[in-house]
């Protein structure tokens, strides 16, 4: 598990609200559950901004593509446009 260090060390106190049988089992494991809990959120959002960003890359991807084949082809609309 990677993660990319945030700009900021500032921290800022949230409630969360846990299951207390999962809580109780991860402390078994660690004895910082914010930092685990921090790391795991910092992942999640670079993997949430990676995906958002593909989906942004796709769709000007598929723009492109459109504008390209009405260049080339021309509209479909125009055959039956009547203004």
């Amino acid at each position: 598990m990677k993660t990319t260090p945030r700009r900021t060390t500032r921290k800022h106190p949230v409630n969360v609200t846990l299951s207390e049988d999962l809580v109780a089992e991860a402390r078994r494991f660690t004895d910082n559950l914010s930092g685990v809990v921090e790391s795991l959120l910092t992942e999640f959002v670079a993997r949430e901004q990676q995906r958002r960003s593909k989906i942004v890359e796709d769709a000007r991807a598929t723009a492109a593509l459109w504008n390209d084949f009405e260049e080339r082809v021309g509209s479909f609309a125009d055959d039956h446009s009547t203004l």
